[in-house]
């Protein structure tokens, strides 16, 4: 048999991917180097967005909260920790525990900007009023929405209720936080410290006050 019958097949030369293309499209894919989906999936807010600040890179935060989205002094599960770098490890929020079905509520006057599932958990997004431009974005989740999007809401206005804990928090949680366009805040900022330091109301004794019979007066 003649070898010139059967032609010779070139090799096909497949390079190997860099490590660039790698990055690329496990961004492409909601990926994160260093474990775990991207910050949208991992923070259930659907704006996407994964740069992390402090606020001393852009405009200052303004103190416009005037209630804690859960109870009145609810404790913090879990902190607010910027990550390294913009796709690294961290905690692009708060974690505040609260019981499942309690009220949740919007910090701060504003419009519902989204309110709906995202990856299996409810989500509730608030665009806070005069905030600048772009506005302050809150979210909350795990949330079951009770407005619509694009309604209007006032500080303290209830927006949804806390649904069961999901694998973000071991014990029922809020997860709170916070976003000028792309990027993430700290959630603790919008609220005065009147707010940050108040503990829970108490009864204290009365005095002063006249006792039957008597008229006060000396």
């Amino acid at each position: 048999m003649r070898a010139d019958r059967f032609p010779h097949t070139r090799p096909v030369w497949r390079p190997a991917m860099t490590l660039a293309a790698v990055l690329a499209l496990g961004l492409l894919l909601g990926l994160a180097p260093g474990g775990g989906p991207a910050a949208t999936a991992r923070d259930g807010d659907p704006g996407g967005g994964s740069a992390v600040g402090s606020g001393g890179g852009g405009p200052p935060v303004p103190a416009v909260g005037r209630a804690w989205p859960v109870g009145s002094r609810p404790s913090v599960a879990r902190g607010w920790e910027p990550p390294a770098t913009a796709y690294g490890r961290g905690h692009r929020g708060v974690d505040l525990t609260a019981a499942t079905g309690t009220p949740v509520r919007a910090v701060a006057p504003g419009r519902v900007s989204f309110a709906g599932p995202v990856a299996g958990r409810g989500v509730v997004s608030v665009e806070l009023t005069g905030t600048g431009d772009p506005p302050l974005r809150t979210t909350y989740q795990p949330v079951t929405a009770t407005l619509r999007k694009g309604t209007e809401v006032t500080a303290g206005e209830v927006v949804g209720v806390l649904e069961p804990p999901t694998s973000h928090c071991p014990m029922p949680c809020l997860h709170w936080g916070l976003r000028r366009g792309d990027t993430y805040l700290d959630p603790l900022s919008l609220l005065p410290p009147w707010l940050l330091t108040r503990g829970p109301s108490r009864l204290l004794p009365l005095t002063g006050i006249p006792q039957p019979g008597t008229t006060g007066l000396r």
